[in-house]
């Protein structure tokens, strides 16, 4: 029996060697030529096959990626977002059934008066596309009440509130800004003392461009040569309801966890609330900053995070024990996830259909 125990532990040891090695060559294969890279997290049953980072974090500073660095989270920072919703949900402060008329006067009826704040968790409240809305020759970067004054002069919607899906920013936006009024606190301010302090993130924060932000990593695109070059801000990266956070594997793990110890609020029973189908008769459905599958207990949960000069993603299944994440500072970088999820399958790690190619598509 103790020989068949070692035989057992030298096997999984050797899969395990053999695994880091194929995610090695393939994320460096990825990256060749190119001085910049990521970081790379892969947990299977609770425990941490993968973590590591390659390529620079800041090219002129030759600053390494590494576990530790911070990189925007981009679309990725919706799950706090939405988390700070349900905390106010919980709280007796709001109803996921309030209108938006509640909190922003200045809007058309027309339109305040359909959406509610369930429509802004879902992207099936139908508000057009604020980034649609900004004049052409616009430098300084927008915040999220430029976002309300944008769209407060709107009469029109994409589609009647909750009949349709179509990924929105503006909804986003619109949920940081009621967690202000609500509150009476700043956004970042409410997230940080309600999640990341209880939580004990400390390398987690929201973009400022004002303070010095330790272990940042700066983003950066190819040129039509394939050249890599600086692309770290556009005009529309300093919202905050949609897309602003920094953190790096560990902060983001300790936030994984939280969710499955339910340490804050069960994500799963808001899912089973606030969710819908993002086609009509698909099973991939979208609720609270997650796309996601279920059927019976086995659930799939994804997202992608998309901005000037960064790429990155999450896949969790929570039955499975299993987290995969990947932070890039390098723009339109997904084709990574696909070569990752590839080596996981062949090593029989990852049991999912998922297809994150959908989910990356409806973001688009």
């Amino acid at each position: 029996m103790r020989y068949l125990l070692l035989l057992l532990l030298f096997t999984q040891s050797l899969l395990g060697q053999s695994l880091k090695k194929s995610l090695d060559s393939t994320i460096a294969s990825h990256f060749a030529g190119k001085e910049v890279g990521g970081a790379f997290l892969v947990i299977n049953n609770n425990k941490l096959l993968y973590e590591k980072g390659i390529g620079y974090a800041d090219i002129p500073q030759k600053l390494a990626n590494t576990p530790f660095t911070n990189f925007r989270l981009a679309s990725i920072s919706k799950q706090f977002t939405a988390a700070a919703i349900i905390l106010l949900e919980k709280q007796g402060l709001i109803s996921y059934d309030d209108k938006l008329s509640r909190f922003f006067p200045q809007f058309d009826l027309v339109v305040s008066n359909r959406i509610k704040i369930k429509h802004l968790l879902t992207h099936s409240s139908g508000l057009l596309d604020y980034e649609s809305l900004l004049p052409s020759n616009r430098q300084t970067q927008i915040q999220d009440a430029d976002v309300v004054s944008l769209l407060a002069t709107e009469n029109k919607l994409y589609f009647e509130p909750g009949t349709e899906f179509k990924y929105s920013n503006s909804g986003f936006c619109l949920l940081a800004q009621i967690v202000e009024i609500v509150t009476g606190m700043k956004f970042e301010q409410y997230v940080t003392d309600n999640i990341f302090k209880p939580l004990k993130l400390k390398n987690t924060y929201y973009y400022n461009p004002n303070s010095k932000m330790p272990l940042r990593a700066l983003g950066y695109a190819l040129s039509n040569v394939n050249q890599v070059i600086p692309a770290d801000q556009s005009v529309t990266s300093a919202t905050k309801g949609d897309g602003c956070i920094y953190t790096n594997l560990k902060d983001y793990r300790i936030w994984q966890e939280s969710l499955v110890n339910n340490t804050l609020f069960n994500l799963f029973e808001e899912l089973s609330k606030i969710q819908v189908s993002t086609k009509s008769n698909s099973f991939l459905k979208y609720g609270l900053g997650w796309f996601f599958t279920q059927e019976e207990k086995s659930w799939e949960l994804y997202h992608s995070g998309s901005t000037s000069g960064f790429s990155n993603g999450v896949l969790w299944l929570p039955q499975q024990k299993l987290l995969m994440v990947y932070f890039t500072n390098l723009a339109d970088n997904h084709l990574i996830e696909e070569k990752l999820i590839q080596v996981l399958k062949s090593y029989k790690i990852l049991p999912s259909t998922f297809d994150f190619r959908k989910a990356l598509a409806l973001t688009q």
